[in-house]
């Protein structure tokens, strides 16, 4: 395939965080190397937030207040017909420079490849590094029983893929991606590299991040829909210690993020 890859970049938000959206927003609109369809999914009444979207070329898109997954979803139903790829990001999440062609650029070369994705520093609100998740290949071995390692806003998915897989489920508040990446790992391969391509905003007020417990408990029933039958029944054996593994590492990262901010 030549010419520049086209990319729809999904971005929902509720309008209420208007500084880190042009910031997030800027970070699509400075990527090179592809032809993006930004997207932006936005209540009707969230005027300055839909006139920030606008001043980036974006097609905005009424949200149908179904939640994130459905923010999401009425986002890719917006879609052109001639993107290759898809990728959608946080309102207060970044792409760094060049991370869609490096995705896309794994994407094209890898036969089979359904996802692509990469490493992703965790920033805080001031935009300073408090930690780097690189798992790398790990993270697709282990998503349908260990932690999930895979980072969504550094990842990336063939349209035609997404749209064999079905809609977000919109049931879910915490965990759709895992859901959506466990579809996807049974049509394809998922790729990998150690190069930073997006970073995520780690903030009290993350929805996965206040609600760890309830995340953590929607991640689980989710696996279990991909085990085996007969795995379902012992799966709670080795959920105890993914979900101490987890929350250790959370705390981790929220220790080292208020440590930064204490450093001025």
């Amino acid at each position: 395939m030549t010419g520049q890859p086209s990319v729809l970049v999904v971005v929902p938000t509720l309008g209420e965080r208007l500084e880190t959206l042009e910031e997030s927003l800027a970070s699509v609109r400075a990527q090179q190397g592809v032809d993006v369809h930004l997207v932006v999914v936005v209540p009707p009444a969230a005027v300055e937030a839909r006139a920030t979207a606008a001043r980036h070329g974006a097609t905005v898109v009424d949200d149908n207040r179904t939640g994130l997954s459905g923010a999401v979803n009425t986002g890719i139903a917006a879609r052109r017909g001639d993107e290759e790829l898809y990728a959608w990001l946080g309102d207060d999440d970044l792409l760094l420079p060049g991370g869609l062609a490096t995705l896309a650029g794994l994407l094209r070369d890898t036969d089979g490849a359904v996802v692509a994705y990469g490493a992703c520093p965790y920033i805080d609100e001031r935009g300073r590094t408090v930690a780097v998740s690189r798992a790398g290949d790990l993270a697709a071995r282990i998503m349908g029983w260990g932690p999930n390692l895979l980072p969504q806003p550094a990842s990336m998915t063939r349209v035609p893929d997404l749209v064999a897989a079905g809609p977000y489920d919109e049931t879910l508040r915490y965990a759709m991606d895992l859901d959506m990446f466990l579809r996807l790992k049974r049509s394809g391969r998922f790729v990998s590299t150690k190069q930073e391509v997006a970073a995520f905003r780690w903030h009290a007020d993350s929805i996965t991040v206040a609600n760890r417990n309830a995340s953590l408990a929607e991640s689980e029933m989710i696996k279990r829909r991909y085990l085996p039958a007969g795995l379902r029944r012992v799966a709670p054996a080795w959920e105890l210690p993914v979900r101490w593994a987890t929350r250790v590492a959370a705390r981790q990262v929220g220790s080292r993020s208020r440590k930064v901010a204490a450093e001025g």
